[in-house]
């Protein structure tokens, strides 16, 4: 594998100003995620609602994303990847800002899960333009999105815990102001980009998902993205600290997922292979999330943030054998494997308040720890679907081999 991090033409930092565009842009879209983590104990408050009512936040945006997967590649090979990624932008500027103005969970809900929409289309293309249009190959693209997500899960939090102390509406505000900012430089800065020879259809996606490696990556990366919505959504109530302090907990939590997926990860892959680190790193995650669940409050604080490392790395070989383990085209393997994946984000954050009402704070993190373990146990069993299919499809080698 070529070194994504040369500084020459093909380097990860000299990319056209179109790519640095939607890149940007996409920062501020996965800054909508952890946003309103810090504000979760806030917004119940202001709203008079339990913590499993506040948890719907997450619920209804992933919901409403994962069955927008389908749509992703059926719009944007209609009226293109530039035009796709403005409607997505639009809505979710529109979307945002009315979650500001809610006077109920029940609205609230609803907004988030029109942004979740806007947030579908936006990403998923986004992905797509990245590495079509990105200098270097497509590691030195993958590197460069979750650079992107990193950044912004690292400051999400933080926005959220800076504007939400003075008020819980201010954060919803700020992204829809952010995103109209993005909206302007994707506009401005990006070309349309090339159609499909064929248009993408509703289906394609779950077609894709017939290929034995892409179905495997997704169905492990449902299991952890289980693990890794309990610890986003459930962490703030076990924490139950204040704005800024919950915010700067989740910062460094988000500095660990960018400092991991980017710089660390490519150098574990090169060094023991894919495969091993994901099942070494989802191992090690699950044991982070028990103690987590079982420590003291401090323990809590350092296993949140040191699940961020664990999170980065597993974020960028699960994008990698999305992108490459099949032949499928990429949007439509990039949507099959995230129609998937985003059904656990959105049922961790409802299921983990749940748990504990039924039982105690610390069953939804032993939960937490059998799913990442499932999502190991799966990468074992099935390792054989995530190399020699890929090889016999002629996708492209991703350091799958150990």
């Amino acid at each position: 594998m070529d070194d994504p991090f040369d500084a020459g033409a093909g380097g990860l930092l000299r990319q056209p100003k179109a790519v640095w565009a939607t890149a940007g842009a996409s920062v501020v879209a996965f800054m909508g995620i952890g946003l309103v983590d810090p504000i979760l104990p806030s917004i119940a408050q202001g709203l008079n609602a339990s913590a499993s009512q506040v948890s719907l936040l997450f619920t209804s945006y992933f919901l409403i994303t994962a069955f927008a997967m389908l749509l992703t590649g059926f719009v944007s090979s209609r009226i293109g990847g530039r035009r796709t990624l403005l409607l997505g932008l639009a809505l979710v500027v529109v979307f945002a800002g009315l979650a500001g103005t809610s006077d109920s969970v029940a609205q609230l809900v609803g907004f988030r899960a029109g942004w979740g929409l806007g947030n579908a289309l936006f990403v998923s293309t986004a992905l797509a333009v990245i590495v079509g249009a990105a200098a270097g190959g497509s590691a030195a693209a993958i590197l460069l999105y979750e650079s992107a997500l990193g950044l912004g899960m690292a400051c999400g939090p933080l926005l959220g815990a800076l504007l939400g102390d003075a008020s819980w509406r201010y954060p919803f505000f700020g992204t829809a102001a952010l995103m109209a900012v993005g909206f302007l430089c994707v506009a401005a800065f990006l070309k349309e980009q090339p159609r499909p020879a064929r248009k993408t259809s509703l289906l394609d996606p779950l077609r894709a998902l017939g290929h034995g490696g892409l179905a495997t990556a997704a169905v492990s990366s449902f299991f952890y993205n289980y693990t890794f919505f309990t610890v986003l959504a459930f962490t703030p109530f076990v924490l139950d600290m204040t704005p800024y302090k919950s915010g700067a907990v989740f910062f460094g939590w988000g500095v660990l997922l960018a400092v991991f997926s980017v710089l660390v990860a490519p150098r574990l892959q090169r060094r023991f292979g894919s495969l091993t680190v994901l099942g070494g790193s989802l191992v090690l995650l699950a044991v982070d999330v028990l103690v987590l669940g079982y420590g003291d409050h401090t323990t809590a604080v350092v296993c949140t943030v040191l699940s961020g490392a664990f999170i980065g790395v597993n974020n960028t070989v699960y994008t990698e054998l999305a992108l490459g383990v099949s032949d499928a085209p990429r949007p439509a393997a990039s949507a099959g494997y995230n129609f998937v994946r985003w059904f656990a984000a959105a049922a961790a954050p409802y299921f983990a308040p749940k748990i504990a009402e039924w039982t105690d704070l610390h069953m939804p993190f032993v939960v937490a720890a059998v799913t990442a373990l499932l999502g190991a146990l799966v990468v074992v069993v099935r390792r054989g679907a995530l190399t020699h299919e890929a090889r016999a499809s002629g996708a492209p080698d991703l350091a799958l081999a150990n």
